[in-house]
């Protein structure tokens, strides 16, 4: 993949590139309404198709909140057509590299001194580019370190960046417009905290600390003396991503033994920790060579609240779902049913929110849980587009943090899918005794 020389970094810069992004697809519109007046039953899959190449190339070169944003629509298959999740999807893995150079003067700028001058030896080129920052590989003392370098501008330009990519979302998930506020607020300020390396470090260390007696579950130790707010360096664990992972071949015992440790790493968090690693897209993941999980990133925490986790988890993990009077309850706390409702809104919202619930919990009220299976899946992304094209559901219910333990939990269960894995889904269960 050919390296990026430079990146705009400026509001202006950035602008610009949107706008430039604008036109192209209004040409692709223009190209596929004229087309169609020659043939009427063209669909639009040619269409998404170029709207996707050129969105994606845009925000890639962008970086940062721009092709995170993309990294998390990818990733909630059922809201988008194909061609944007399979452009998108690319983002998880592998964006296009920032150059040897640039990645030379963004390290002496952040840091006082260039790689060469801390490292041993420092790899130029980039072993992973995603959306905030690339890793290179180095050795110090005979230790191999991964080198995690943010893009500049990235952390500076995350509000801007997020009011251009608006538009965009706006018409990609279809929401209302308090709705996408609310969602693009809390996006900005788990981006805000995605992009402080300090934090993230701090972070690091703790959750593996406090997630260290858990099985087949491994981390890097992480060096504060060699990071800062925008590099961090820990140690370099070697492994494949899911992906490649996946291309091997696995033994099925081997699929179940990595999606029980992924399915205890998120569950023992939420349960236990009450703050969660709320980024579970397949490139913050490794199998090690000792067949063992390896967690690589732990850029994007979400604590739950006591006053969201409780009604929560008490839905999916008690009798509350088959009370009728405590589920409303429930949903009243979580503001999925508004106090100004009628009693024909409550009765409507009840019955499609227990429906949303009953599948959620699939996993957790079966002791065993196969996610092989795809009627599950089916369910889920049916429910999804039956909501979405109801009018009741365009304005916005549920409070904000729905928005990542969603993404979480269903992160999860796509990774569990992808893996085929046959997991006990009773080994760290909901703690509902205050």
């Amino acid at each position: 993949m050919k390296a990026q020389e430079s990146i705009p970094t400026t509001k202006v810069e950035r602008s610009a590139k949107f706008v430039k992004t604008g036109f192209q697809i209004g040409g692709n519109y223009i190209k596929h309404y004229s087309k169609k007046l020659f043939n009427p039953d063209m669909d639009r899959e040619q269409l998404n198709e170029d709207n996707a190449t050129d969105i994606y190339k845009s925000l890639s070169e962008l970086k940062g909140s721009a092709l995170k944003i993309a990294q998390m629509l990818s990733m909630d298959k059922n809201i988008m057509p194909k061609s944007y999740v399979d452009k998108f999807t690319q983002s998880q893995y592998n964006a296009p590299p920032l150059s040897g150079p640039l990645i030379v003067k963004t390290f002496t700028k952040n840091f006082g001194k260039t790689p060469e001058q801390i490292f041993d030896t420092f790899n130029l080129k980039s072993s992973n580019a995603a959306s905030i920052g690339q890793v290179h590989q180095a050795t110090l003392n005979g230790k191999k370190l991964a080198v995690k370098i943010q893009y500049p501008g990235v952390g500076d330009s995350i509000s801007s960046d997020l009011k251009l990519v608006k538009p965009f979302a706006f018409r990609l998930l279809g929401m209302s417009e308090r709705e996408l506020n609310i969602y693009i607020k809390e996006v900005e300020e788990r981006l805000l905290e995605e992009t402080d390396y300090e934090l993230e470090v701090r972070r690091s260390i703790q959750f593996s600390e406090d997630c260290q007696n858990l099985d087949h579950v491994v981390f890097p130790k992480y060096y504060p003396e060699l990071s800062g707010k925008r590099i961090i360096t820990m140690d370099w664990l070697d492994g494949l991503h899911l992906k490649e992972f996946l291309k091997t071949n696995p033994s099925q015992e081997l699929r179940n033994k990595i999606g029980q440790a992924l399915w205890d790493f998120y569950n023992f968090q939420q349960h236990e920790l009450r703050a969660v690693h709320a980024d579970p897209h397949p490139g913050n993941f490794m199998i090690t060579p000792n067949e063992d999980l390896g967690v690589i990133d732990f850029g994007c925490i979400k604590e739950m609240p006591n006053d969201f986790y409780y009604p929560f988890f008490s839905l999916i993990s008690t009798d509350v779902i088959n009370d009728k009077a405590k589920t409303i309850d429930a949903f009243r706390k979580l503001d999925m049913i508004h106090a100004e409702d009628t009693e024909e809104q409550v009765e409507f919202y009840y019955k499609s929110y227990r429906e949303m619930i009953s599948l959620f919990a699939k996993p957790y009220i079966n002791k065993i849980f196969d996610f092989s299976k795809p009627e599950f899946f089916d369910q889920l992304y049916a429910y999804g587009e039956k909501i979405s094209k109801m009018p009741e559901f365009k304005q916005a219910r549920g409070v904000k943090h729905f928005i990542y333990v969603n993404r979480t939990n269903f992160g999860l269960y796509q990774i569990l899918h992808e893996l085929n894995a046959t997991v006990n889904t009773d080994t760290y269960e909901p703690t509902l005794n205050r």
